[in-house]
C-alpha cells in the first residue's frame, strides 16, 4: 500500500507500510545529434584562450590578376594581393545542483541526491543536445535574415537557387521548397523516387558542383514516416561509430530522425518576413548537415563537483548540497560569433538576432537591411558551410 507522504520536507517521497527498492521511469527525450556524425572537433579551436571568445584565422582563397605580356606596352603588370580573415567563437558553461535534508533519509530510507547523481550523465548529455538544436536553428535564423533582409545592408535575394553566385551573401544559405512538402503525395505521373525530389534539388541548389556525396538529413518523425510509407527507405541500414542508420538514394542521405522542434516559431518567421528581401512561405523546417559542420570542444571547468554541507541547518540535521558543473565551445563551421562577447550564451542567445552590434530577441527586433543573426557568415563561398535548412510545408 503506497500513500504520499505529507511530512515536512519529505513530501517527494512514496511511502509504503511494506519497504520496497525504487524502480526508474526510462528517459524518452528526443533523440540526441550531439552523439551523430555531424559533431566533429576543430583541433585549431583553442578553450585556454583569457576572454569568452577565442579567434580562427585563415587565408583566403586568391583572386589572381592573369596579365597579358607585351613586348610594347611598358606599363607595369598588376599584382596579385593576399587576404586572410578571422572569426569568433564563443564558451559557455552550464551547472545543474539539487539539494537534499539530510534527516529525510530517516523516513524514506532514500538517499534524496542519488538518482541526481546517477542521472547526471543524462543531464548533461540532454542539455549538449538541446544547445546543438538551438545552435543549428540559430544558423537557420542567420541565414533566413540574409535572404529576407540582408547583413551586408542590401535587399536580401531570397534562398539558394541553381544558378546563384555562392559568393553572394545576400543570397541567404537555405533552400525554400514553399508550399511543396519535402515528400510530396503520389499520382498517376509522381511515383518512386520522384516523390521526394526535394531532397536532391535542395542539396543541388546548395552545393551546387561542390555536392557531397552523402549528408545528414536531420528530420521530424512526420517527414521520415512519409519517407517509408513511399517506400524510400533502403533496404540495408549503414552503421557508422557504433550507430545504425537507415538510408535513403543508396546512402546519399542518412536519417536522423528526431521530434525535437527544428522550425522557427510563427513569430521568428513572421519578424524575418518583415525584412526588405524574399519572403520565407515554407513554415516547416528539415536540416541536411554535412559531417563535421559543428564543432564541439568541451571545457575543463573548476570544481566540476562540489558538494556543500550545511551541519546547523534544520536545528542540527543538516542539509547537503550537489553542484555539477561543465562548459563547452559549439560553433558552426564557416561562421563567426556576433552575439554577446561578455558572458556565457544560454540556448536562447544562439537564434538572436543582432542590429547596430546589439543582440535581441529576434521577435523583439526591428528587422532591416543590416539586421543579422548571432552567426554570420565569414567564408567567401557558401559553397564551404555545412548546414542547410529546407523550409517547407
Amino acid at each position: 500500500m503506497g500513500v504520499n507522504t505529507t511530512i515536512t520536507g519529505a513530501t517527494n517521497a512514496v511511502l509504503q507500510e511494506s519497504i520496497g527498492a525504487y524502480s526508474y521511469e526510462a528517459y524518452t527525450n528526443a533523440k540526441k545529434l550531439v552523439g551523430t556524425a555531424i559533431v566533429g572537433t576543430n583541433p585549431e579551436i583553442d578553450r585556454n584562450t583569457e576572454t569568452y571568445i577565442g579567434q580562427l584565422r585563415w587565408h583566403k582563397p586568391l583572386n589572381p590578376t592573369v596579365n597579358v605580356a607585351s613586348i610594347s606596352n611598358s606599363a607595369a603588370g598588376q599584382k596579385t594581393g593576399t587576404s586572410s580573415d578571422y572569426l569568433a567563437y564563443i564558451k559557455t558553461v552550464r551547472t545543474h545542483g539539487a539539494s537534499k535534508v539530510n534527516m529525510a533519509q530517516v523516513i524514506t530510507q532514500e538517499d534524496g541526491l542519488a538518482q541526481i547523481g546517477m542521472d547526471f550523465a543524462e543531464t548533461q548529455a540532454q542539455d549538449e543536445h538541446d544547445a546543438l538544436l538551438a545552435l543549428i536553428k540559430g544558423v537557420a535564423v542567420a541565414e533566413a535574415l540574409n535572404g529576407a533582409a540582408s547583413g551586408s545592408g542590401s535587399t536580401g535575394l531570397g534562398g539558394q537557387t541553381f544558378d546563384n553566385d555562392p559568393t553572394d551573401k545576400r543570397y541567404g544559405f537555405y533552400v525554400d521548397l514553399q508550399s511543396n512538402k519535402l515528400v510530396i503525395p503520389a499520382t498517376a505521373a509522381i511515383q518512386g523516387a520522384a516523390r521526394a525530389e526535394g531532397f536532391l534539388q535542395a542539396m543541388g541548389m546548395a552545393w551546387k558542383d561542390y555536392e557531397p556525396p552523402y549528408a545528414y538529413l536531420v528530420a521530424s518523425p512526420e517527414t521520415i514516416a512519409s519517407l517509408r510509407s513511399a517506400n524510400l527507405v533502403d533496404n540495408t541500414t549503414l552503421v557508422e561509430n557504433g550507430v545504425e542508420f537507415n538510408t535513403i538514394f543508396g546512402g546519399k542521405l542518412r536519417l536522423i530522425q528526431t521530434r525535437a522542434n527544428q522550425s522557427m516559431s510563427t513569430a521568428q518567421l513572421a519578424k524575418v518576413n518583415s525584412g526588405a528581401g524574399v519572403d520565407i512561405t515554407g513554415t516547416k523546417t528539415s536540416f541536411i548537415v554535412l559531417p563535421g559542420s559543428v564543432s564541439f570542444t568541451p571545457l575543463e571547468v573548476p570544481l566540476p563537483v562540489e558538494i556543500e554541507r550545511d551541519a546547523a541547518a534544520y536545528m542540527g540535521g543538516g542539509t547537503t548540497d550537489i553542484w555539477y558543473r561543465w562548459g563547452y565551445i559549439l560553433h558552426p563551421a564557416g561562421y563567426n560569433w556576433a552575439g554577446s562577447q561578455d558572458r556565457f550564451p544560454s540556448n536562447a542567445e544562439y537564434g538572436y538576432s543582432v542590429t547596430g552590434g546589439v543582440p535581441e530577441l529576434l521577435t523583439a527586433a526591428t528587422v532591416g537591411v543590416t539586421t543579422t543573426g548571432t552567426w554570420t557568415r565569414k567564408v567567401q563561398s557558401a559553397l564551404s558551410l555545412g548546414i542547410l535548412p529546407v523550409f517547407h510545408s
